[in-house]
Order: C-alpha cells, then sequence, then structure tokens
C-alpha cells in the first residue's frame, strides 16, 4: 500500500476507534441498551430507554440528510441502500437477532459495553457471535441462508433508500429528496421523543438524551469518516473508487455483527500481513476501551460469572442466533436499527420491525419459562 494510503488507512481506523470509545464511554454511563428498552416496555410499560434509542435514530437521520444535503456522503454507496430489496432475510435474520439479543443479555454493543467493564458471561457471547457470523458469512450458515431466505427479494428500478424511490416516482433531485426527508422524519421522531410533559421536565432524564444525542452524533460522524475522509475518487493501484479500511468495500458506519467476525479473524491470523485492522475491527476494540475507561472512573468495574449450566446455555445460543441473523438481516440493533435506518433504506426498517418482533417473543417465552417452573 503506497505511503499516503497507509497515512490514511491509519487516519480512517483511528478515527473509528476514537468514536468508538466515545460510544462505549457514553453507553456505559448512560446505560444505552435497546434490549433494555424493549424489555422496559414490554415488562414494565416504561418508555424511557426506547425515547433514548430512538432519539439515538432521529439525530443520526438529521444528521445523515446534512451531510448528504451538502454533498459529503452518498447513502446509495453502503450495503443498505442497494436496489435488491432481500426483504425475507431482513425480517428473519432480523426476528433471530432480536430472539437472540435477549437470551445473550443485550445486542452486540451491549456485549461490548459488558465486556469492557468485566462481565465474563458477555465474552463468551462475543465469541459465539464471532464464530456464528464467520459461518453465515462464508461458512456452513452462510449455505443455508444463501440457498434459502436471500433467494427472496424484490428488484426495485432504483435504489432502496426512500430519497431514491421518491425521486424516482416523483422526478426529483435524488440529494435532496433524500436530505429533506430524512430531516422531516427525524424531526417527527424528535418530537415524539420529547411529547410527554413529565419526560421533558424530569432532570433524571438526563442521561437518556445524553445518550439519544451522543450516540447518534457518533453514527453521523462515523458516516463521514468512512464515506468522505476516507474515499478515494480513483485508487491509483485500481482506478476505481475506494472507502478506505472497510470490510465491504463500501461506506460503513457502526455495526456489531459481523465486525466480530473479522476481529476473530484477524486475531487468529495475525501473522498473515494481509490481514488489516479494519474500520469495523476498531470500532469493536474502541467500545470495549470506552467502556472500561468509564468503569474504572466511575469505580463500577467488577468480574461477572454464569450462573449456572442453565444460564450459559441461553448466553451461548443467545450469540449464536445474534451472530446468524445479524449477518442474514446485514446488521444488528445499531447496524440496522441506527446506521441502516439513517439512510432511509426499505430493508432496515424490516430488519428493524423483525429485531423487536423477535425480542418481544423471547421476553414473552422467558415469561412463559419463569411461571412454569415457579
Amino acid at each position: 500500500m503506497p505511503a499516503d494510503l497507509s497515512a490514511l488507512h491509519a487516519l480512517v481506523v483511528g478515527c473509528a476507534f476514537a468514536l468508538a470509545f466515545v460510544f462505549g464511554f457514553v453507553g456505559h454511563s448512560t446505560n444505552f441498551c435497546t434490549m433494555g428498552a424493549i424489555a422496559d416496555i414490554v415488562n414494565f410499560g416504561a418508555w424511557d430507554r426506547m425515547r433514548m434509542w430512538v432519539l439515538a435514530i432521529a439525530v443520526a437521520m438529521i444528521g445523515t440528510a446534512a451531510l448528504v444535503g451538502a454533498g459529503l456522503i452518498d447513502t446509495t454507496k453502503t450495503i443498505y441502500a442497494t436496489p435488491r430489496l432481500a426483504w425475507l432475510s431482513s425480517l428473519v435474520g432480523g426476528a433471530l437477532f432480536g430472539f437472540g439479543m435477549v437470551l445473550g443479555s443485550g445486542c452486540g454493543s451491549k456485549t461490548l459495553i459488558r465486556i469492557g467493564h468485566g462481565n465474563l458471561k458477555s465474552l463468551v457471547v462475543a465469541l459465539a457471535i464471532a464464530i456464528s457470523a464467520a459461518m453465515t458469512l462464508r461458512g456452513l450458515f452462510a449455505v443455508w441462508r444463501v440457498n434459502t431466505v436471500d433467494t427472496v427479494a424484490i428488484q426495485l428500478a432504483t435504489n432502496q433508500d426512500l430519497g431514491s424511490v421518491v425521486a424516482h416516482a416523483g422526478g426529483f433531485v435524488r440529494p435532496h429528496a433524500q436530505a429533506w426527508m430524512g430531516a422531516l422524519l427525524g424531526l417527527a421522531l424528535v418530537a415524539w421523543v420529547f411529547a410527554p410533559r413529565a419526560f421533558r421536565e424530569s432532570a433524571i432524564k438526563r442521561d437518556i438524551v445524553l445518550g439519544g444525542l451522543v450516540v447518534g452524533a457518533v453514527i453521523v460522524a462515523a458516516w463521514w469518516v468512512s464515506g468522505s475522509l476516507g474515499y478515494i475518487a480513483e485508487d491509483p493501484n485500481t482506478l476505481e473508487e475506494r472507502f478506505i479500511a472497510t470490510n465491504s468495500g463500501r461506506m460503513e458506519s457502526f455495526s456489531f455483527v459481523a465486525p466480530f467476525a473479522y476481529a476473530l479473524e484477524l486475531l487468529m491470523l495475525w501473522s498473515d500481513a494481509s490481514r488489516i485492522v479494519s474500520f469495523g475491527i476498531a470500532t469493536v476494540a474502541g467500545v470495549i476501551a470506552g467502556s472500561l475507561a468509564h468503569a474504572l472512573l466511575s469505580k463500577r468495574f467488577r468480574w461477572e460469572g454464569f450462573r449456572d449450566a442453565e444460564d450459559t446455555a441461553n448466553h451461548l445460543t443467545g450469540g449464536v442466533l445474534m451472530g446468524a441473523g445479524g449477518v442474514t438481516a446485514l446488521g444488528c440493533t445499531i447496524g440496522q436499527g441506527i446506521s441502516g435506518v439513517s439512510t432511509l433504506a426499505l430493508g432496515s426498517f424490516l430488519a428493524l420491525a423483525g429485531i423487536v418482533a423477535g425480542a418481544i417473543a423471547a421476553l414473552r417465552y422467558q415469561a412463559w419459562r419463569i411461571e412454569r417452573l415457579a
């Protein structure tokens, strides 16, 4: 790799790590957790943590729309906004991931945050996610995925993001349509978040607002790092456009399933000079480091282990389901639920619906099992 490209690679990876560090630090501080948000609603009817997640989505939508409108990034150059809408993969993969994150006590990002504050259960879950994701990318699970759910798709006349669909149907300029739709949808979500008067007036909600604002802003910054700072219109070696340090070869933001597999692969094949630290791998390391830093500063670091054999089995099963489901759905609660949704891709909304449905089903299953054992 030429010296100038090596320097740019190091800069992109360094920025990814720094943003992930902030994500991990604030995520641990504010208890940002999608699984917890859904569980709070199902079990207690409490919506505060859901408002934090929705605020993060809103900020990501608005920020991404601003970048698109300014011409700094092009969200059609992501894995989310392709013309092929694999709707069944999005729904089934999302449901598997959602069910798995309940069994595993948190999604991919929460797993990394828990590792940072000493949770050994989450370390086991992370290994299960990594192995399962690798198997679903290129192994046995990949054969099943490619020959089943991935065969069902709709080929659209344009890219599947709402901006492209509306521009194609109404004859609008695509970046303008994308920017306006992202901004309007994001503002509508912000209005919903702050609609309850009690929510606006309670000082307790400050951490919730902080978590939503920071997580959403980090997603936007990651889009800029990958899609603008790390973008080369013409690679001197291939004469084609290139997004530096991404595993997908496209513009990326945060997602925490496939990067588990890439990180494990790098550690296992470290002596292979062709293996490099990618954008996704840097985010995995950054979230753990950020969570660890806050855990130490707040004196909340403590070792945690499994309760019994059933607890171990649940977490292992959850990790396998998250790895397989996340790759099948092209993302997790962060990868599809925030990064993907910020591009307004139809598949991302379907994956998000699948994740929520799977999580609710798992919570109902857990409640049923507790009642049965009582």
